[in-house]
């Protein structure tokens, strides 16, 4: 079943399975055909997003049991909603004590049945690691831990097993090759058992199963004989020592140092990790899905309920992880048939296009958002705006010198060890052949980490198969030609070596000298490191540098095109229509920077580049000055103190624009407004960092957001604040509706982020995971309140036009888009496109720049063109309840979009009767 509208829900244990059923009928009456969910597989205990799934067969029991989950589906069908699953295929969580598959892999080490299902490298360059799992989780140096007591070994009295835990958290199981060096000469019973033990490699290779007998019985000892249990304890105590005296601590260092497993601190992950992680996030692990056993156990329960009818669709989690997307998808497609819905979580680049022989529907809407948001964007601003950035703060780089930079950076910093593997490989192919045998793994990791740093897209397509498009030749020949320019120190054949690499040219012949397999793989493996790459030099740390435009600073987004202009819009949407009818449309998700309403209102900005640069300077000259600091020498520095009147436009409470202001929403607001810089500040690795903390520098901006904010002593600053404020807030009220009518008819299946179907001020996750009122919702909805106070008119007009979708599914599932060209001297303010299927017809039309507008709100003689054939018709307004004739063959925007109205409609053409 093809979704018709989507409403994301963000699942946690403080919103299970009940909760998404007690607003069902809420959802049905919105227009939703589609529940789309967060991961709810069973995830790590207190998970507030799901990706951290631990067991892909199991449903998160915090969200509810069995049962719950069988009241959810009962209640969306009985209110004929259906469901798409977030799947997450790249990663699972581990540490803790919670991922059964990761903890045999710990135990076990290089022999478990689980070890090749995660991406480990188990002969890295390092000799103390060979054969180990590095464990990064401490939270200092690991004897600093282990003689203060934070790791201490524990016998399971249930399970009959040992294990050192971290924190009393981490589970570090010891072999059961060494439990005799724990049990011997305890008490009798034990010395049996540690015999057992002892000689457990003469059931090779059924020394597994062995094991398990073993500890059942040791648990069956321990439980019969209190004696034998008193004197496991005791032997256990012998092992762990004494905080604080190092001595006491030698017999459970040697046991730990004899383990599959190597615990260290956290930081040393970044040099030594032999694991591939999503990103740098030590505690999410890569899995190999290309194996046809991993692909088979964690797709069981969900192709089960797929068949079922419990799910209509998946959403399929970063994509660019996948060693292979393409083999992924048609094995996805084979396992659960070709009906059910799957779209895809792939960031394109802004000349990039989907793969069209991918068997999914489309992406998940990235791209939308930002051609949404661009739409509403004056061009004409971009030079003031610039130019008001590098007066104010300083900052000369471009922006592309700044990506490039941050990416390196990553691959320096916390990304190296995976850089290192990749190199290692790169050497072992070269020597393969004369010709490149000399090429040493330090140049191949110079010249692959220019290469990645210049990508202009997250990841080529490379297959084992070695088929490469020309698309993918284009972006590998922009890179190597960009790296060339910036390394000349390296050979430049060197650089022919990885572009041959890369493009599968290496071995595209037969008699290549170099294996084929092994090139092709290497290939495949750098595509998918230079993924995460992007994603954290680009999204996580460019993004919280270059804050010339923070509205353009988005998943997706390029902060170097400065909008986007009406026949790009329609070029897009024509496109989308051709290739990807079936694809999302968003605004808001859980990952975008900032919410929907809050780009809408900064959207306005553009429009009044030189008032805003006016404000911005009287802002600052206000609360530097009251602060002694007129040379702005303290912090926040120029960049984050034009961040933070960035977000305080966009994101400032409505019930807050006039005086005095109420406390409990101010106070709410202000921890918030804190707690969102704090983050952007490290994210932007300039003054501070998740890794290291800068908390002089953090506690200094603290001070600064509530020094500003506080009503007694900030008059001066309100006052300058408040009358600019309201301006950009009514703007971007009319934006956000602009936003919302050409989401939802547009081509493709439009989706809302939970809690934007009413205006959405929020700031980056976890602040757009915050709780969702939706009693308040229920009321306004069923009370039909159509205000823009609180954000009602947003709500209604969800609601018409979804209603309209409902009664009309082909017109907007298979219609065509035929862009309408406005025509006066209004003209670039208006955009206006028919959806057609033969005698249905809708069209939409959509005001642009509402600061201007609201200075001149003349439309004079600016009016729409309509088709002949539909000169004969007349039209109802959904949004309005507007009726117009078309017999004049134009639509006169000063009759349909008048000032005091909405800035949007969306017309239901009809024959005159």
């Amino acid at each position: 079943m093809i979704p018709r509208a989507t409403y994301r829900l963000q699942f946690h244990k403080d919103f299970g399975f009940d909760d998404a059923a007690r607003i069902a009928p809420y959802l049905a009456r919105l227009g939703i055909s589609h529940v789309y969910a967060s991961p709810w597989l069973k995830a790590r205990p207190n998970s507030r997003h799901g990706y951290d799934i631990v067991d892909h067969q199991v449903i998160n029991p915090e969200l509810g049991d069995q049962a719950a989950f069988e009241r959810m589906a009962a209640a969306l069908k009985a209110n004929g909603l259906g469901q798409i699953l977030d799947l997450v295929p790249n990663h699972m969580g581990v540490g803790g004590a919670d991922n059964p598959l990761w903890l045999d892999v710990l135990e076990w080490g290089p022999d478990s049945k689980y070890a090749g299902w995660f991406d480990i490298d188990w002969q890295p360059g390092h000799d103390y690691i060979r054969g180990k799992l590095l464990v990064p989780f401490l939270a200092d140096q690991y004897g600093t831990e282990l003689y203060s007591g934070k790791l201490k070994l524990k016998f399971d009295r249930n399970e009959g097993s040992f294990a050192v835990w971290a924190y009393d958290t981490h589970k570090l199981p010891i072999s059961p090759l060494h439990y005799a060096r724990i049990l011997a000469d305890s008490h009798p019973k034990l010395e049996r058992q540690a015999d057992e033990f002892a000689n457990l490699n003469e059931w090779w290779p059924q020394v597994g199963h062995r094991a398990g007998d073993l500890k059942l019985e040791l648990a069956r000892v321990v439980h019969e004989d209190s004696s034998a249990g008193e004197a496991l304890a005791r032997a256990v105590g012998r092992i762990n020592g004494v905080p604080g005296d190092e001595r006491t601590w030698a017999e459970l260092d040697k046991l730990i140092q004899d383990q599959h497993w190597r615990v260290a601190y956290f930081r040393v992950g970044a040099d030594d990790i032999n694991y591939r992680r999503f990103f740098n996030v030590n505690e999410l692990a890569g899995i190999r899905m290309e194996l046809p056993e991993v692909f088979e156990h964690s797709h069981a329960l969900v192709i089960q309920l797929l068949e079922r009818g419990i799910l209509d669709g998946l959403r399929i989690d970063h994509v660019d992880g996948l060693l292979d997307p393409k083999q992924y998808f048609e094995r996805l497609r084979r396992a659960a048939g070709d009906s059910f819905y799957l779209a895809v979580e792939k960031i394109l680049a802004r000349h990039e296009s989907l793969r069209e022989h991918w068997p999914v529907a489309g992406t998940t809407g990235y791209d939308f958002a930002n051609l949404a948001l661009g739409l509403l964007i004056d061009p004409a601003g971009e030079t003031e705006i610039t130019r008001t950035y590098l007066e104010f703060t300083g900052q000369k780089e471009r922006f592309g010198d700044i990506v490039r930079e941050c990416k390196l950076r990553i691959m320096r910093d916390e990304m190296v060890s995976e850089l290192n593997v990749l190199a290692r490989s790169a050497s072992r192919l070269a020597r393969q052949n004369p010709k490149t045998s000399d090429f040493t793994q330090n140049v191949l990791r110079r010249a692959l980490r220019e290469v990645i740093a210049c990508f202009p897209v997250y990841r080529t397509y490379l297959d084992a198969q070695g088929l490469f498009t020309e698309e993918d030749r284009r972006d590998v020949d922009w890179a190597v030609s960009r790296a060339r320019g910036n390394e000349t120190e390296i050979d430049p054949s060197v650089f022919d070596f990885v572009y041959k690499l890369l493009s599968g040219d290496l071995v595209a012949q037969a008699h290549s000298g170099f294996s084929r397999r092994a090139a092709l793989r290497l290939a495949m493996k750098v595509q998918q490191y230079s993924g995460p790459v992007m994603a954290k030099g680009l999204e996580d740390t460019a993004f919280y540098r270059y804050n010339r435009f923070v509205a353009l600073n988005e998943v997706g987004g390029d902060p170097d095109q400065f909008g986007v202009s009406i026949s790009q819009f329609h070029k897009a949407n024509a496109q989308r229509a051709k290739r990807w009818p079936k694809a999302m449309l968003a605004t808001s998700t859980h990952d975008t920077k900032r919410g929907e309403d809050v780009r809408a209102r900064l959207a306005v900005l553009s429009e009044i580049p030189v008032e805003w640069g006016q404000q911005v300077q009287i802002w600052s000259r206000i609360l530097r000055a009251r602060r002694g600091d007129i040379e702005a020498t303290a912090p926040p520095d120029r960049n984050d103190e034009y961040l933070l009147y960035q977000l305080l436009v966009g994101t400032w409470p409505a019930e807050l624009l006039d005086l005095p202001l109420a406390n409990d929403p101010l106070q709410e607001y202000v921890a918030r407004l804190k707690a969102a810089m704090i983050k952007s500040i490290r994210e932007g690795k300039t003054h501070s960092s998740w890794s290291l903390p800068n908390f002089r520098y953090e506690e200094a901006v603290s001070a600064f957001i509530e020094g500003a904010l506080l009503p007694e002593e900030s008059q001066a600053f309100f006052g300058a604040f408040l009358p600019f404020q309201r301006k950009i807030t009514r703007g971007g009220m009319r934006n956000s509706l602009v936003q919302t009518a050409l989401k939802l008819t547009s081509p493709g299946i439009p989706d809302i982020y939970q809690g934007t179907d009413l205006w959405d001020l929020s700031f980056v996750d976890p602040d757009n995971r915050r709780p969702v009122d939706f009693e308040r919702r229920i009321r306004l909805l069923e009370g039909g309140c159509s205000s823009y106070d609180d954000g009602s008119i947003k709500l209604q007009a969800i609601a018409n036009i979804l209603a309209y979708r409902a009664g009309h599914p082909d017109l907007f599932a298979s219609g065509e888009y035929e862009p309408l060209v406005a025509e006066g001297p209004r003209a670039d303010r208006v955009c206006a496109f028919a959806r057609r299927l033969g005698d249905q017809v809708a069209i939409t039309i959509v005001s642009r720049f509402p600061a201007s507008t609201e200075a001149d709100p003349d439309w004079a003689d600016t009016a729409v063109p309509v088709p002949s054939n539909l000169a004969c018709r007349y039209a109802r307004d959904l949004l309005s309840g507007a009726e117009l004739s078309l017999a004049d063959g134009r639509i006169p925007v000063k009759d349909l979009l008048p000032e005091n109205r909405l800035p949007c409609a969306v017309l239901d053409v009809q024959s005159v009767s």
